[in-house]
C-alpha cells in the first residue's frame, strides 16, 4: 500500500522547484470566516462599501489568509507526516492584491537542506513559496525554514 506522506530530508533536493495543484478559489465566506475568527477588523476586507472609496475599488482578500493557503497548499506534497516543526518565515511579501473570485496557486523550490546539528534524526529545510492568481500575477511570497523528518529518525 502507498501512503501519501511529504519528504524526508533526505528527498528534498536543492533547487527543486514544485507546483502545487490544485489552486484554491477564494470565495466571499473565506474571507469574511478568516477575518472575523482572527478578530482582524480592517474594513478592508469586511465592509465593501468602504471599500469602493478606496483604491482597489473592492475588499481585498486578508493578507494573512493569503500567506495561509499559500503554506497550506504546500503541505500534502512536501509535509504531510514528515514536519517536526515550523521553525519560521521570512522575507514575507504580498507585492499585488487578491480579491474574491480569485484562484491562489503555488510553487515553492527548495533553497537548503541540511541535517540537524542538535536533534538527531532531523533536519532543517529552507522553503522559497511563490503564490500567483489564475493570471500568473505574484500575489505571496515567503521563505519558510521547516524541521523534517530523516528517514531513519521518523522509523
Amino acid at each position: 500500500m502507498i501512503e501519501q506522506r511529504g519528504l524526508f530530508l533526505e528527498e528534498f533536493v536543492v533547487g527543486e522547484k514544485y507546483a502545487h495543484r490544485p489552486g484554491r478559489t477564494v470565495t466571499d465566506a473565506d474571507n469574511v470566516l478568516f477575518t472575523t475568527l482572527t478578530m482582524n477588523t480592517q474594513a478592508l476586507h469586511l465592509d465593501a462599501a468602504f471599500s469602493a472609496t478606496q483604491p482597489f475599488g473592492r475588499p481585498l482578500v486578508n493578507s494573512m489568509w493569503t500567506l495561509s493557503t499559500l503554506i497550506g497548499l504546500s503541505v500534502a506534497q512536501l509535509t504531510q507526516g514528515t514536519l517536526v516543526a515550523q521553525l519560521g518565515l521570512t522575507d514575507v511579501s504580498f507585492p499585488a492584491p487578491l480579491f474574491v473570485g480569485d484562484t491562489l496557486t503555488a510553487e515553492t523550490e527548495v533553497v537548503s537542506v541540511r541535517p540537524s546539528a542538535s536533534r538527531p534524526g532531523q533536519g532543517v529545510v529552507v522553503l522559497a513559496h511563490t503564490g500567483c492568481s489564475q493570471n500568473d500575477e505574484v500575489v505571496v511570497t515567503a521563505t519558510r525554514t521547516v524541521l523534517v523528518w530523516t528517514k531513519d529518525g521518523a522509523a
